[in-house]
């Protein structure tokens, strides 16, 4: 998914949901000495399916060369690249926060601004939960400095095309 520039890709990979499998693709990333900028893993909707959502920075012929290697891994089903316009993406940060009683409503305030669930208050802290895309993210963090973070947990990107089509193995075509 291209999210502020040309050079970022998200790949969809849907892989059998066995051990070692996570393992083979990061390292096939790993031996081209590509960075992952965010990974995200989980069960489909199917227990025996895994999907692998990686989002990537680099040169449009290298990631058309990765995708390629990883199609060829054991294990894996499916390699989808996913665009801006053709998809959801979201990522989730929990974010904890500098909050005594001066500033906690203007921590609220902002959490508010973004939509953000709160977790969790106590007398010096505040959890908040944002979901949303790359951008979104990043512009809360920027104005969440000001207050303090004291610790912070940030997802990879999750995606799914939109409309019907869906990243599936033969056994739905059945």
């Amino acid at each position: 998914m291209e999210y502020n520039n040309n050079n970022t890709y998200t790949l969809a990979i849907l892989v059998n949901n066995v051990s070692g499998v996570l393992q083979r693709v990061v390292s096939l990333f790993s031996r081209r000495g590509y960075n992952i900028d965010s990974l995200s893993v989980g069960e489909t909707e199917k227990k025996e399916l895994s999907r692998i959502t990686i989002v990537v920075t680099g040169d449009r012929s290298i990631v058309d060369q990765i995708k390629r290697q990883v199609e060829k891994l054991v294990d894996v089903i499916r390699v989808h690249e996913m665009t801006r316009s053709a998809s959801v993406s979201a990522e989730l940060i929990y974010v904890k926060l500098k909050a005594d009683k001066e500033t906690r409503s203007d921590v609220i305030k902002l959490g508010e601004m973004f939509k953000a669930k709160l977790m969790d208050v106590t007398p010096t802290t505040v959890i908040l939960q944002v979901t949303g895309n790359r951008d979104k993210i990043t512009s809360f963090l920027e104005l969440a400095q000001d207050y303090g973070i004291v610790e912070m947990v940030r997802t990879g990107a999750t995606a799914l095309s939109r409309g019907p089509d869906a990243l599936r193995d033969s056994s739905y075509l059945e």
